[in-house]
Parts: C-alpha cells; sequence; structure tokens
C-alpha cells in the first residue's frame, strides 16, 4: 500500500516533469527541422543528434533585417549569428531556438573589445559551421569579400539611427583596421552613433551574403566569386606552408600591414591601398 508521503513524492515528480515538459519544443516541429532531431538536439532514440545541423534555405533580406536588429540589442557577432540561426528558430522551432544566443554577445568589438577578428565575420562565419557540412569555401568567400568590397552593402528597411552615405574597403578581416578605414573615409569617431550605425549595416551586410552563400551551397551551385587574391598568393608562396621560409600563415591582406619591407626583401608588385 502506498504512503501518504510516497503519494505526494509520486506526485511532485509528475507535476515537475510536466512542467518541464511543458518549457520543450514540440518534438514533432523539431524533427520537420532538424532531420530526426527533437529538444536540445537529441534525437527520437535518445541518442545525441548529428552534426551540423540541417539548413533549410532562407531569405537573404530577411535575415538582413533580422541581424540589423539583433545588433541594436547585442552587437556584431550576436547580430549576424543571430540573424541566420534566429530566422532558422522563428521558422521551424528546435533545435534552432534553443541555442543560447546571448553567448555571442561576448564578440562585440572585434571578441570583448579587442578589436580582432570583426564580430560580423565571426558570427557569420559560425552559423556556416553550425549548418553547412562543408562551411570551409563559405568563409573563404565571404572574408575574401569583405576585405575587397565597398561596405557596408545593405541598408535596413526600418528607420536608422542616422543615415551613412560612406563606404569603405577594409582590406582586412579585422575589426581594428575595417573600422579605422571607415572613420578616416567618413571623418568621424570611433564611438560615435554614426560609426556604430554602419557596423550594424555591416552585420547586416554580412549575414546575407552568408545567406546567399548558404543558399547557393543548398543549391549545389555554389561557385568562390572572390578567390585568395594574388598578391597574398605570392606572399604565400614564400612565407607559408611550403614556403622558403614558411614563417607564417593565413590568407589576409598583407599589404595594409606589411608595407615596409626592407631593402633585403625581393621586389613585388603591391596594390595601393
Amino acid at each position: 500500500m502506498t504512503t501518504r508521503r510516497e503519494a505526494l513524492g509520486l506526485f511532485g515528480t509528475a507535476a515537475g516533469a510536466a512542467f518541464l515538459g511543458s518549457l520543450l519544443p514540440d518534438p514533432a516541429a523539431a524533427e520537420q527541422a532538424g532531420g530526426g532531431l527533437t529538444a536540445y538536439g537529441v534525437a527520437p532514440d535518445g541518442k545525441v543528434a548529428g552534426f551540423p545541423w540541417r539548413y533549410m534555405k532562407l531569405d537573404a533580406d530577411a535575415v538582413a533585417e533580422r541581424a540589423y536588429k539583433g545588433f541594436l540589442s547585442g552587437h556584431c557577432m550576436y547580430g549576424s549569428f543571430f540573424g541566420i540561426v534566429g530566422e532558422l528558430a522563428e521558422k521551424y522551432g528546435a533545435p534552432y531556438n534553443n541555442f543560447p544566443f546571448a553567448m555571442m554577445k561576448i564578440g562585440a568589438g572585434g571578441m570583448a573589445d579587442w578589436a580582432t577578428l570583426c564580430g560580423a565575420l565571426n558570427g557569420s562565419a559560425l552559423a556556416a559551421s553550425l549548418l553547412s557540412n562543408d562551411p570551409k569555401p563559405i568563409a573563404d568567400d565571404l572574408f575574401n569579400w569583405y576585405q575587397s568590397e565597398p561596405l557596408p552593402s545593405y541598408h535596413p528597411k526600418q528607420t536608422p539611427r542616422v543615415e551613412i552615405t560612406t563606404k569603405s574597403v577594409a582590406h582586412s578581416p579585422l575589426c581594428h583596421a575595417s573600422v579605422a578605414r571607415w572613420c578616416e573615409k567618413a571623418n568621424v569617431k570611433s564611438f560615435s552613433t554614426e560609426r556604430d550605425e554602419r557596423c550594424a549595416w555591416l552585420t547586416a551586410s554580412c549575414a546575407k551574403k552568408t545567406v546567399e552563400l548558404l543558399n547557393a551551397q543548398a543549391d549545389g551551385a555554389f561557385k568562390a566569386a572572390y578567390p585568395v587574391p594574388k598578391e597574398v598568393q605570392e606572399c604565400r608562396s614564400c612565407h607559408d606552408k611550403g614556403g622558403e621560409l614558411e614563417d607564417t600563415r593565413g590568407k589576409m591582406d598583407c599589404a595594409p600591414c606589411h608595407f615596409n619591407l626592407g631593402t633585403k626583401h625581393p621586389i613585388i608588385e603591391r596594390k595601393k591601398i
């Protein structure tokens, strides 16, 4: 015979399970979106689900607008990642809506304001890694696009805090270089509303570009449009893996930082910045 204490314990366990269950997304919706995933990335058989998560083609402009709004609440890395994965979360639920998006806020200002890798690129590349079986070509094309095109290229649909009329070529994936070049061209301070708004537009631009690349890859039509520049390839032939010196690694534009090569360095063709 069940005692009163045991009965209360069983009731409490059932009530707790029911409450927790109410917090979980609909398993049917999760399975439809995640290729067999249920809540929190767990498969119906209880095993940990596969990686990457399934990607469904998205509207690039809708993603850009979400990324812009995401920047306003969480800055660049959060904005670009939330623009992409958040759009999937709204459309398909789990597992996308169970991602701890707030963790991406640390990427603001080139990672905790260290002005290293641009947060808009960082968040976009992380989203590609989460959603693509082959994210590296997407990251390569995105980064080369970023350092060679006049940006920002996206204008928000909602009324911006201030209109941005200046575009600049970063010649680098680094926040420090990107912000400095734009501020110099726009003649504004780096902590101004104008610069902050520019970075919001830039975040939207990066998220949009990433989705365009993801969509092309999903269609089997992806083709890199921004290969590593020939000037960088020339530098890498000596300094990168297998080169005579092999003393560094990387794909970013060398010239913005390494402009004083000294008299002993071979003469190479350099583009003007």
